[in-house]
């Protein structure tokens, strides 16, 4: 549901820092994931709440047949068990995984 997801722009900001934030908001487990161009995950659902921090590129997600597109130094938190499809950008997408 569009109300479960928190965004807000993280830009100039170092790795460890967003892993040292992730960590401190309960995020145990963080790593850095990339996925090519036009990369699509179909409908699935995580056991826990992922926080996902877009590094390079674009990623877009969608939930309840809402897609919103995310960029450079923005987040997106995904409540556990909601379920969401992605997509990613023409030249792929870096980002920044927590998982709690």
């Amino acid at each position: 549901m569009a109300s479960e997801f928190e965004w807000e722009t993280l830009v100039g900001v170092k790795i460890p820092e967003l892993e040292k934030q992730l960590h401190s908001e309960g995020f145990r487990n963080t790593y850095v994931w990339e996925d090519g161009p036009d990369r699509r995950y179909s409908d699935h659902t995580h056991p826990a709440e992922t926080a996902h921090i877009i590094l390079e590129g674009e990623m877009t997600l969608t939930v309840d047949g809402r897609s919103t597109m995310y960029g450079p130094g923005q987040r997106c938190d995904v409540p556990a068990g909601t379920v969401h499809a992605a997509r990613m950008g023409p030249a792929g997408c870096r980002y920044l995984i927590g998982e709690k």
